[in-house]
């Protein structure tokens, strides 16, 4: 049975109220008006998540609200606080964690785990793709991968980037 993950790297958050601590940045006006662009990509991707695992940060937290319109209302959504500051290995726990009857799994995260865990697992897809993702993986980005096996044995180069979404290109 084939499986899909989408990794989503949180909107670009707000740095203006430096009172807050990391965890509790809101998102930027920016990030806000990129939320359209990535709800639209998700609206018109083939994917459709089963399941949601999402830091409980607050930027992750408003990502995902900005993106539910996108979503099926089916979705299953868990707020898991190891995603905040996760290390490659432990997001890639959390997927090999995913019951068997999820499809598709969206993990809305933050960097360097989140691209770290795309190039890990991307070992197949188009070149191009592979090395915008390389270069950089800007908030707002989405990889979505897919893969033949179970959730429990996906591992380093297991999966082919289908596709790679980034909402506002980086500037060269």
């Amino acid at each position: 049975m084939g499986h899909q993950l989408l990794l989503v790297r949180h909107a670009k958050s707000s740095w203006d109220d430096f009172s807050l601590n990391d965890f509790d940045r809101p998102l930027a006006p920016r990030g806000i008006r990129a939320l359209e662009k990535m709800a639209a990509h998700l609206q018109t991707s083939e994917a459709s998540p089963d399941l949601v695992l999402c830091s409980t940060a607050v930027r992750t937290r408003a990502t995902l609200d900005g993106l539910r319109s996108a979503l099926p209302g089916t979705a299953a959504v868990d707020y898991v606080d190891a995603i905040y500051g996760a290390s490659t290995r432990t997001l890639l726990g959390l997927v090999r964690g995913v019951d068997e009857k999820v499809g598709c799994l969206l993990l809305v995260g933050h960097n360097p785990a989140t691209q770290e865990l795309a190039l890990a697992l991307a070992g197949g897809g188009e070149t191009d793709l592979r090395h915008q993702m390389w270069e950089k993986y800007p908030t707002g980005a989405i990889a979505t991968l897919s893969f033949e096996g179970t959730w429990s044995e996906v591992g380093h180069g297991d999966a082919s980037l289908d596709d790679y979404f980034v909402p506002r290109r980086p500037r060269p």
